[in-house]
């Protein structure tokens, strides 16, 4: 099974709330929403972890409840920290616009090989060898 979400518990094979770090967890949500830093956050409510795993705590959708964790956190209290989150990102100058796809580089995949006529038993002079007789077929810009 993959990592446990900090605020779960593993009992007989269910997940089940661990009151007390969810708890944490509820207070993580809150005092982000309340304009705390996301470390001020997380450190008022008493979770050791670092900035990256606040941040994906906040991103956890787990916390919402499935078929398999139970909920520690309302959707409408999720939907405002992710709603806050991209909002701070943005101000910040952190969310990127998808780039669209670059054309795929051309690669020339045509080529031909001189006849070996030397053998060496280095295999690396060998292969040295062999790639200096490779005359290539096609150009790096696409053509011939």
């Amino acid at each position: 099974m993959s990592h446990i979400p900090y605020g779960y518990k593993i009992e007989n094979g269910k997940a089940l709330i661990d009151e007390e770090k969810a708890n944490k967890v509820k207070k993580l949500f809150l005092g982000y929403l309340r304009g705390l830093s996301l470390l001020a956050a997380v450190k008022e409510a008493g979770i050791d972890t670092y900035h990256g795993t606040a941040g994906k705590m906040l991103r956890n959708r787990r916390y919402l409840g499935d078929d398999y964790y139970p909920a520690i956190i309302d959707g409408d209290t999720f939907e405002k920290a992710e709603a806050e989150r991209i909002k701070r990102a943005t101000a910040l100058g952190r969310v990127w616009e998808k780039k669209e796809k670059a054309e795929d580089p051309y690669f020339p995949t045509t080529f031909k090989v001189g006849v070996v006529e030397q053998k060496y038993k280095n295999p690396l002079k060998q292969a040295e060898y062999a790639y200096s007789l490779i005359e290539s077929e096609g150009a790096m810009n696409g053509s011939q």
